[in-house]
């Protein structure tokens, strides 16, 4: 079962990289901002895979929140900054 979650990490850290490229080379400012958005929540499910690997859903299901909090709040301000 754990060489199971170590796949699908590796894969989803090559899927990662497609909103990566539209962070870097997005023709739009909103673009980027879509494509960040993505890399993050991508990396939220990465982190709680690492966590099933390592046997500590519990303590990485706290970092992922943080990071889930800290995405949308950063969205929001960056939303609001463009707003006006």
């Amino acid at each position: 079962m754990e060489k199971y979650f170590i796949y699908l990490s590796i894969i989803l850290t090559i899927i990662i990289v497609m909103p990566l490229y539209r962070v870097i080379a997005g023709p739009t400012l909103f673009d980027r901002i879509l494509g960040a958005g993505a890399v993050a929540t991508k990396t939220m499910v990465l982190i709680l895979m690492i966590g099933m690997v390592f046997n500590r859903l519990d303590m990485f299901i706290d970092i992922t929140m943080a990071y889930a909090i800290l995405n949308f709040i950063s969205t929001v301000a960056i939303a609001k900054y463009l707003e006006s």
